[in-house]
């Protein structure tokens, strides 16, 4: 006779991603979760904006409020997709935490992706996205110049300054 067959062991666990039971969700939990998720991408872009006023013109926040407006009405409206809203979720972190490179990234692969969702209000979000980074530049240099200043102001321990 030959070897005994295989035991399921050796055969290892059954391979993950393709079994439906794991892709399940709840009923109600994506409409929650597009309710959180709304607000949380909301809130950060408006954030985002209010930091930019006094330092941006006036014409141009007013512009990027409108389109944030457009971007509410679509998604409150569900005309926006859940890869779009899970993007734009994604872009809001990035954006806060100064990641400008990969929040410009994920813009562009949803004007590329998602071009006729996110046309009417994806030029606010990039221009935002722009905004903050000139903000952060300008308060980096200005961050820079007192780190200067107060070295150049301390006082070398030993050495007096004449009178």
């Amino acid at each position: 006779m030959g070897p005994p067959p295989p035991s399921i062991k050796a055969l290892g666990p059954p391979p993950t991603g393709n079994c439906p039971a794991s892709s399940a969700e709840p009923t109600n939990f994506p409409v929650i979760e597009a309710e959180t998720l709304l607000e949380d991408v909301l809130k950060l872009l408006e954030e985002a904006l209010e930091d930019c006023r006094g330092h941006t013109k006036k014409q141009v926040c007013d512009d990027i409020s409108r389109r944030l407006a457009l971007l509410r009405d679509q998604w409150v409206g569900g005309k926006l997709s859940v890869p779009v809203k899970k993007r734009m979720a994604l872009l809001v972190q990035e954006l806060s935490s100064h990641q400008w490179d990969a929040a410009d990234d994920i813009h562009r692969s949803l004007m590329v992706d998602h071009v006729t969702e996110v046309s009417q209000w994806m030029v606010g979000v990039k221009r935002l996205i722009a905004e903050k980074r000139n903000l952060s530049s300008e308060e980096e240099t200005n961050e820079e110049k007192s780190t200067a200043i107060a070295e150049e102001n301390q006082t070398i321990p030993g050495v007096q300054e004449a009178p």
